[in-house]
């Protein structure tokens, strides 16, 4: 058996810490997504399918409002500087809540709620609402120190 040092509390971010991040979501951002990752669905890019659903035009892929919650969660390493490393171990509870178009400004706000020292992570409730103040998406996010 080898001596590990446990993990501190002091180590990891701090519950209460809070970061938060906008960006004004472009048709050429719902696009290049597309082109990234291959999901050209009608959904995103294609208006006339889209002009006869209740969305009225096309919408962003769910997955880029996630990127802009990776954003907060680089930031808050950014701005806390932990002593170790950490990793994302990924998002729970994801759920999309209202669609996202282009030409709205997204804010995601992500927060630690908790601290698991003897597992090294900390949890994070994330949200994202948009210019009218309403949730497009949230999730709780899971960040593991190494």
């Amino acid at each position: 058996m080898t001596d590990t040092p446990a993990p501190l509390a002091s180590a990891l971010i701090p519950v209460g810490a809070r970061v938060t991040f906008a960006k004004t979501v472009t048709e050429s951002d719902i696009g290049l997504f597309a082109g990234i990752t291959g999901d050209f669905s009608p959904n995103h890019v294609n208006a006339e399918y889209m002009a006869g659903t209740p969305y009225g035009r096309p919408i962003a892929h769910g997955v880029l409002t996630i990127g802009l919650m990776s954003t907060c969660s680089t930031r808050i390493l950014e701005l806390h500087r932990p002593e170790r490393p950490c990793v994302s171990l990924g998002y729970d509870r994801v759920r999309f809540l209202a669609p996202v178009f282009a030409g709205d400004t997204i804010t995601v706000t992500y927060e630690i709620t908790e601290q698991q020292p003897e597992r090294g992570r900390t949890i994070a409730a994330v949200e994202a609402t948009n210019q009218r103040g309403e949730t497009v998406a949230a999730a709780t996010h899971i960040l593991r120190f190494l």
